[in-house]
C-alpha cells in the first residue's frame, strides 16, 4: 500500500509539472497561428515607363500636328487636277507661278494668254502674289470672237491678266471680307467662309494651291476691270 501511494504522489507531481508547459506551448502555437504572413519588404516596385521618344502630344485644338501654315487646296475642282507629276499641287508647289500654270491642265488657256501678253517673266519673278487663275470654262463662257480679239490686242490681254493678280500671299481668312487691290491698279470684291468664296462674280472653285512664288486660286469666270 505505501508503494502505491509513493507512485501515485509521483504521478501527481509529474502531471502538474507539465501541464504549464504544455499550456505554454499550445498558446504558442495559437499565437503563431494567428501571426499573418510577414510580408517580404525586398519585393521590387514594378518599373515606371518612360514615354517613348516617338511619343507625341496631341495638341488641344484639335489640328493635325503634321498640318502646315499653308493649308490644303480646297474646292470641288482640286479633285480634278493631277495627283502627282506635272499640274500636280505638289509639282507646282516646286515652280514659280507662270511655269505651274503652264503645267497645269485646266490652266492651258490661261498659260496662252501668259505668254502672249508677255508676262511669264514677271510673274515667274515676282515675290509673293497671289493669283485668281480663271480655269478654261471660265474663258470658255467669253464668245469665242471678243476672246480672239483680247488675246490679240496685246495692252488689254496685258490689263486682263493683272487684274487677276494682288501683291501677297493671300489665306482664305484674307478673302473673308473686304477689298483687295489688284496688279492693274483696280480692286476686287472679297467674301466667303469655310470653303466656299468669291471674287466679284466669280467663284473660287480650287484654293489655296501653292507655287515657289505664289498662291493660285482657280475661278470659274474671268473677272473683268472696270
Amino acid at each position: 500500500m505505501k508503494q502505491k501511494s509513493l507512485l501515485a504522489s509521483a504521478l501527481t507531481v509529474l502531471a502538474l509539472t507539465a501541464a504549464p508547459v504544455a499550456a505554454e506551448a499550445g498558446t504558442g502555437a495559437f499565437a503563431r497561428t494567428l501571426s499573418p504572413t510577414p510580408v517580404p519588404t525586398d519585393m521590387a516596385s514594378p518599373p515606371v515607363e518612360s514615354p517613348s521618344p516617338t511619343d507625341s502630344v496631341m495638341p488641344t485644338d484639335g489640328a493635325s500636328p503634321s498640318a502646315g501654315a499653308a493649308g490644303e487646296p480646297f474646292g470641288p475642282a482640286c479633285a480634278s487636277l493631277p495627283t502627282s507629276g506635272p499640274g500636280s499641287p505638289a509639282e507646282m508647289a516646286t515652280q514659280p507661278v507662270a511655269t505651274a500654270a503652264a503645267s497645269n491642265p485646266e490652266l492651258s488657256t490661261l498659260s496662252q494668254a501668259i505668254e502672249q501678253a508677255g508676262l511669264t517673266e514677271t510673274l515667274n519673278s515676282a515675290k509673293d502674289i497671289t493669283v485668281f487663275a480663271p480655269t478654261n470654262d471660265a474663258f470658255d463662257k467669253i464668245p469665242k470672237d471678243t476672246l480672239d480679239k483680247v488675246l490679240a490686242d496685246k495692252e488689254q490681254l496685258t490689263k486682263l491678266l493683272t487684274y487677276h493678280v494682288v501683291e501677297g500671299k493671300k489665306t482664305q481668312q484674307d478673302l473673308a471680307d473686304g477689298e483687295l487691290t489688284t496688279m492693274q491698279g483696280g480692286t476686287l470684291a472679297v467674301q466667303g467662309s469655310g470653303q466656299e468664296y468669291t471674287v466679284n462674280d466669280a467663284k473660287i472653285v480650287c484654293g489655296n494651291v501653292q507655287t515657289s512664288n505664289a498662291v493660285v486660286y482657280l475661278v470659274d469666270t474671268v473677272l473683268m476691270p472696270k
